[in-house]
């Protein structure tokens, strides 16, 4: 009966989109499984190692620095924020959670860099690269203005990663450290390979370390570039005509869509990479697209949350913590900025005003993009040693 209603155009697509579910489930696993992997790995390394890393993140402006710079390297928020979960959930706890919640916000900047490298595909147009860079640093500056405000209120306060932890507790999850989950076996299973191939490699555990955190980390690595090129071909139309859909009209939706196709793709680099050129040929204005680009920050936290879910022993709940903190952070920068007219509208004319920089005097915008995402992190690194 659905054959006589339905083209053949969508019949022919019904095999390609099944396909395309298993290898995003299979993707999945591979995914969970690195992280998961990644716990075992640090654990075996030894508390030398974890000390050196703890000392060196417990200062907030690196471990703000070690977020950024890990994600503009990786091009993945998603990558930086999943191995975070990872590294707070270890057994050996490599990385307590104070110290992870700056490196979640320097994520969040990191992020930006994709859609403003994009944008500089607009530099020979004058007026053109100045539309698309004010869409593309709409989300820097909206970050990095979050992150000004919010991260002296955490170290304070600790107001995020509190909330996080209460929240935690009521929920009614155990991330494997009082049963043993179906979930938590299944990838228990799937990490023994990986010892395995340490233990035939090497005998001292340090090296055997190396080696589970090096495979589980291209794990992560290769499961998320595979699930985003899988789910960007499979749903490229249709979530570029839902954000073409949710344009003009209420903000709320806009933000909804922003949210529900970055968690569609797993990637808020794409959600908002798809603005950039739009706003160039003058699709939409840099109004149109700041509250999709919001929910495309709220959207990315989606992946933490899942990467919460592999992580088992005594500090998984930390896990789950801190993937809730990054929600909530991206919560609470929403509700900072936006709703308020007085400061979204500073945001944006500040915005404004600097694309027209940019596209007066093209060095600017390229001495931007290299120190920003590059030379401020690699400079706080060469300070600090």
């Amino acid at each position: 009966m659905s054959s006589e209603t339905e083209s053949p155009a969508d019949l022919a697509a019904r095999p390609s989109t099944v396909l395309a579910g298993l290898a995003v489930l299979f993707l999945l696993l591979v995914f969970l499984t690195g992280v998961r992997g990644l716990g075992d790995g640090f654990k075996l390394l030894g508390g030398d190692l974890l000390d050196t890393f703890f000392v060196a993140t417990a200062n907030p402006f690196v471990a703000l620095m070690v977020g950024l710079l890990a994600t503009t390297l990786v091009q993945s928020s998603s990558v930086t924020t999943s191995m975070v979960v990872g590294l707070v959930a270890a057994p050996e706890n490599p990385l307590p959670l104070a110290n992870a919640v700056p490196m979640i916000m320097g994520a969040n900047i990191g992020t930006t860099v994709t859609n403003t490298v994009v944008a500089m595909a607009h530099l020979r147009r004058a007026d053109e690269f100045r539309r698309a860079f004010s869409v593309a640093t709409c989300h820097d500056f909206f970050n990095y203005l979050s992150v000004l405000v919010l991260l002296p209120l955490e170290m304070a306060t600790g107001f995020l990663s509190r909330g996080a932890a209460a929240l935690a507790g009521r929920l009614d999850v155990v991330g494997g450290s009082s049963f043993d989950s179906p979930l938590s076996s299944l990838l228990k299973a799937a990490v023994s390979p990986l010892r395995a191939l340490a233990e035939a490699l090497f005998s001292a555990s340090h090296g055997q370390g190396i080696v589970v955190v090096l495979a589980s980390g291209a794990l992560i690595l290769g499961a998320l570039v595979l699930i985003v090129r899988v789910l960007h071909s499979a749903l490229l139309s249709k979530t570029e005509h839902l954000i073409e859909r949710s344009l003009g009209r209420s903000a709320l939706i806009a933000i909804a869509v922003g949210c529900l196709v970055t968690a569609m793709v797993q990637s808020s680099s794409i959600t908002t990479s798809l603005l950039v050129p739009l706003a160039g040929v003058g699709v939409i204005t840099l109004r149109q697209a700041f509250p999709v680009t919001i929910g495309a920050n709220i959207g990315t936290t989606l992946t933490a949350l899942m990467a919460s879910l592999a992580v088992a022993g005594p500090n998984a709940q930390a896990g789950i913590e801190i993937a809730l903190t990054h929600l909530a952070f991206n919560l609470a920068g929403t509700v900072l900025i936006y709703p308020w007219a007085p400061v979204r509208g500073f945001v944006l004319d500040l915005v404004r005003r600097f694309a027209d920089l940019a596209a007066r005097s093209k060095i600017l915008a390229i001495a931007y993009l290299l120190a920003i995402f590059y030379g401020l992190p690699a400079l706080v690194a060469v300070l600090w040693n």
